[in-house]
């Protein structure tokens, strides 16, 4: 069964790949080519794999989306917002600090600004892999409740090609 959560700015967001979560869960991975605390458990090549996607195209994705949203950074994990996780107990790094940064000195508010790039992300990792047709309803799904944002920064990443 794939699992998901509640969060500020995604309901029913997958929880990350290595702890059961679906396909759009890939936006909360690591750039791959490091050495991971629990690479035990990880399972992002093989969702990539699933997707239809190459290291170096996942990469190449989260880098310009990271460009265009301001989440480069060298204070936190891989020097991008775009490869945080999803942790329960919250950022050990600076990730938290730099949301407030960005969006605000209210949490709540900044993790919901940050969630719904993160849910955009997701779509365009999918729709990017080779698979994207097995992944139509989850792209359906998530695009349609973007688009009910109404917010046209959102509506410009969700259209804009990576």
């Amino acid at each position: 069964m794939v699992e998901t959560r509640n969060v500020p700015g995604w309901v029913d967001c997958p929880v990350p790949v290595c702890h059961g979560g679906d396909p759009r869960a890939l936006t909360f991975c690591c750039r791959p080519g490091y050495l991971l605390t629990f690479s035990n458990v990880c399972q992002r090549d093989k969702m990539l794999d699933i997707v239809g996607l190459s290291q170096k195209e996942f990469v190449e994705i989260k880098e310009k989306f990271s460009k265009d949203v301001g989440w480069d950074d060298e204070r936190v994990c891989f020097g991008s917002l775009s490869y945080c996780c999803l942790r329960k107990s919250g950022c050990p790094s600076w990730r938290d600090y730099i949301l407030k940064e960005l969006y605000g000195s209210d949490f709540k508010k900044a993790f919901s600004e940050y969630m719904l790039r993160k849910r955009v992300l997701a779509v365009k990792l999918l729709e990017k892999g080779n698979n994207k047709d097995l992944f139509k309803e989850y792209i359906d799904k998530e695009r349609e409740k973007l688009k009910r944002s109404g917010r046209p920064d959102i509506l410009y990443l969700l259209e804009k090609s990576y």
